[in-house]
C-alpha cells in the first residue's frame, strides 16, 4: 500500500538565498547559496566553502541532456534565487529554480554572507538590475551607446561622393526591448519599441551587427574580415554599390573575369594592373588612352 512517505509528499518547502560560488568541480552547472533563515551570515561561523551545492533547473526549451540546448552556467556570485528543497524538512537536497533581480541599495561586503565574494556585484546601485538597455534611463546610459557613437566613422570617400556611417537607431522604450548582455559585454538585443523595432548583436570588442526598424543592416567589423564560402556566391544589389580601400585592392581568379556596364571608369591614386593568362580584349565604341 502507498503510504505517501515518497518525494513530492512532505510539503513544499520553499526559500530565497544568494548565490556565493558557481566553480562546480563537476561542472554541472551547481551553485552554492547561503539561504535566508537556513544559513548565518557571518563567515567565521559558515564560510562559503562549506556551503552545500545546490541544482539549477533549466526551461523546457534546455533539454539537461548531453549539453543539448542552454547551459546551466547563467548565475554569478552576488544573484538573488528562488528555490525548494526536495528532501522537504531536512532542507538538505536544494533546488534553484530562478534568479531575483531586484533594487541593490548597497555595494558588496566581502566580509559577510549574502554578498558576492569577490567585490564584483551589484556593478550598480540604486538602480534596477534589469539590463540598462532595456530601461534607457537618460541619466544612466549603457557605456556601450558612447563607445559606439564615439567610434562612429564619417566622410568616407567614395569614386565621386562622400558617406558617413549611420547612427544607431537605439530608441529603447521599457519594458520592449529584450536583452541578453554576458560577464564580459557581449549584447544580444531584440527590441520591439513601436518605430524602433531593432535586432542587435555586438561583440565587446566593438565589431557589432544591428537591423534598424525599416531593415537597413549595419555591420561593423573592429578587426579583420574573413569569409569562406564553399560553393558559389551570387550578389544581387537593386541600386548603387560604393567600394572604398584605403590600402590595396587585388582581385585573383583562377578562371575568366568578366565585366559587363554601360560605363567604367577606374580611378586609382596608384597602379592599376591588368595580368591575363590569355586574351585581354577591350570593346568600345570610343576607347581614349591618355600615357
Amino acid at each position: 500500500m502507498n503510504n505517501g512517505n515518497y518525494m513530492g509528499q512532505g510539503g513544499f518547502h520553499w526559500f530565497t538565498g544568494l548565490v556565493e560560488d558557481r566553480n562546480d568541480p563537476l561542472k554541472a552547472g551547481r551553485v552554492k547559496v547561503r539561504i535566508l533563515g537556513a544559513h548565518t551570515s557571518d563567515k567565521t561561523i559558515l564560510p562559503t566553502e562549506d556551503l552545500p551545492w545546490s541544482l539549477v533547473m533549466l526551461p523546457i526549451t534546455a533539454s539537461g541532456v548531453s549539453g543539448i540546448g542552454q547551459s546551466a552556467t547563467g548565475l554569478l556570485e552576488g544573484s538573488w534565487v528562488f528555490g525548494f528543497f526536495r528532501d522537504g524538512e531536512r532542507s538538505q537536497d536544494a533546488v534553484i529554480l530562478g534568479s531575483l533581480p531586484g533594487r541593490p541599495s548597497k555595494v558588496a561586503d566581502i566580509t559577510k554572507g549574502f554578498n558576492d565574494p569577490n567585490g564584483i556585484y551589484p556593478r550598480y546601485i540604486n538602480e534596477p538590475d534589469v539590463n540598462r538597455l532595456a530601461v534607457n534611463d537618460p541619466d544612466k546610459p549603457h557605456p556601450s551607446l558612447a563607445i559606439d557613437a564615439a567610434n562612429r566613422v564619417t566622410g568616407i570617400q567614395a569614386y565621386n561622393s562622400e558617406w558617413d556611417q549611420p547612427a544607431s537607431t537605439y530608441g529603447a522604450i521599457y519594458p520592449y526591448n529584450s536583452v541578453y548582455e554576458s560577464e564580459s559585454g557581449h549584447i544580444v538585443e531584440f527590441d520591439d519599441t513601436k518605430d524602433h523595432e531593432r535586432i542587435h548583436i555586438r561583440h565587446r570588442s566593438g565589431t557589432r551587427t544591428e537591423i534598424t526598424a525599416n531593415g537597413d543592416q549595419l555591420a561593423i567589423i573592429k578587426g579583420d574580415n574573413y569569409i569562406i564560402i564553399d560553393g558559389n556566391n551570387k550578389v544581387y544589389i537593386a541600386g548603387s554599390s560604393d567600394l572604398t580601400v584605403n590600402g590595396n585592392a587585388n582581385i585573383r581568379a583562377a578562371g575568366n573575369v568578366g565585366v559587363l556596364a554601360s560605363n567604367i571608369d577606374m580611378v586609382a591614386s596608384g597602379n592599376i594592373d591588368i595580368s591575363a593568362g590569355g586574351d585581354v580584349t577591350i570593346k568600345g565604341a570610343r576607347i581614349d588612352l591618355n600615357p
